[in-house]
């Protein structure tokens, strides 16, 4: 079993890391006025409570006991304990699935992207934050996650797409202008 290193600095993480970009994210999930939206290795919570304005239902799910006991304590949405590889929710449940700068960290990448797929509705969305590994900053940070013994490993943001577009999605890949992205990938809607 490998060291979990989130559950050693879930009591800071929110401090260390600081609030998310709420309004950035929303644009990109385009949310519905309401429906239900995961939030895969949610951490605890951090993102979610930059949206808790949304009308909508929420489900935070995540493997780490620390974080998700951070998460519930801010009672923005519903926590579900789960790895992202196996989530316990029926195919086309969530309108929106959202995973912020955590694609790599789950040990099986792939496998991840077709269940976040799975469970999203039809006609929905899915978005994955994540960072450009061909950014030099984001080398030096995937060099020390690994000397730190975490089980980081960034994959190109091309091979995500190839991934999700395999399945069936339409995806589209949009940068900020430094070394984040979104993976934007929808859904088709059933005829």
């Amino acid at each position: 079993m490998l060291f979990d290193h989130f559950n050693l600095i879930a009591r800071f993480y929110d401090r260390a890391i600081g609030p998310h970009e709420a309004e950035k994210l929303g644009a990109q999930l385009a949310l519905p006025e309401n429906g239900r939206l995961l939030d895969v290795a949610g951490g605890t919570g951090r993102v979610l409570s930059g949206l808790a304005s949304w009308r909508g239902s929420m489900v935070l799910c995540d493997y780490a006991m620390g974080m998700l006991r951070q998460a519930q304590a801010k009672k923005v949405a519903l926590p579900a304990r789960s790895a992202a590889e196996q989530m316990p929710f029926a195919d086309g449940r969530f309108e929106r699935v959202l995973m912020v700068d955590a694609l790599h960290h789950v040990a099986d990448q792939p496998q991840t992207l077709h269940e976040m797929y799975r469970v999203l509705s039809p006609g929905g969305r899915m978005v994955i934050e994540e960072f450009d590994i061909r950014h030099w900053a984001i080398r030096i940070v995937a060099l020390l996650e690994k000397i730190a013994l975490m089980r980081s490993h960034f994959i190109p943001l091309s091979e995500i797409a190839g991934i999700l577009q395999k399945a069936g999605a339409h995806v589209e890949i949009r940068m900020d202008g430094a070394a984040r992205a979104w993976i934007v990938a929808e859904k088709p809607p059933t005829s």
